[in-house]
């Protein structure tokens, strides 16, 4: 069964309607985006979490130090790099926490990526993304059908083309964001349709 994230919670309100309809992960961005929150209000927000949602702290060439203290606050279950993070950033990141800190690396996707490259890395997940928070698809004929390493599948994933995505590539998880906004907030109707479909 393919997960579901729904990234830049960025409200307490926000955290009530995602314990009504219980996605397995949510993301807290603390990059430099319309949608980042401050530390205080992302433990505010993990403290009213439903505790069999996971969280995602999103990141962007962090210093490590600040992801570590995160999830040693036990604000972030996961980091997911979206900067120029090297093997190197993420075995450190991997030591420092005792091996015990998941981690998703984001690969923007393009004809130039040879997702082969990926599929020894330290990370736990690759997500397979547009851009950063581009909230546009990228041509998904680029995913290889032979991945061996599990992916989160993000980028203008919505309700009328997530089951299409599913059954093409059966990503370990599906990433939703800017689809589930109106007027830049969480909007409710649009996350439970997009439940729905996916529950389909």
């Amino acid at each position: 069964m393919t997960k579901i994230k729904i990234c830049g919670l960025k409200r307490l309100e926000d955290i009530e309607i995602i314990n009504k309809y219980k996605p397995d992960y949510i993301g807290f961005v603390f990059a430099d985006s319309k949608r980042k929150v401050t530390h205080e209000l992302a433990g505010q927000m993990k403290e009213n979490l439903d505790s069999s949602i996971i969280s995602v702290g999103v990141f962007v060439d962090a210093d490590i130090d600040e992801i570590l203290k995160l999830y040693r606050d036990d604000v972030i279950d996961i980091a997911q790099l979206h900067g120029r993070e090297s093997e190197e950033y993420i075995n450190k990141l991997k030591q420092k926490s005792n091996y015990q800190l998941k981690i998703i690396n984001a690969i923007e996707m393009s004809d130039k990526k040879d997702l082969k490259a990926y599929e020894n890395s330290i990370a736990d997940y690759l997500l397979l993304d547009s851009g950063k928070g581009s909230g546009k698809t990228f041509d998904w004929r680029l995913i290889r059908k032979d991945l061996k390493k599990e992916f989160f599948l993000a980028g203008g994933l919505n309700a009328q083309n997530i089951s299409q995505a599913i059954t093409e590539f059966n990503p370990y998880a599906v990433d939703l964001s800017s689809s589930l906004e109106t007027n830049g907030y969480k909007d409710e109707l649009k996350i439970k349709e997009v439940m729905e479909a996916i529950n389909e």
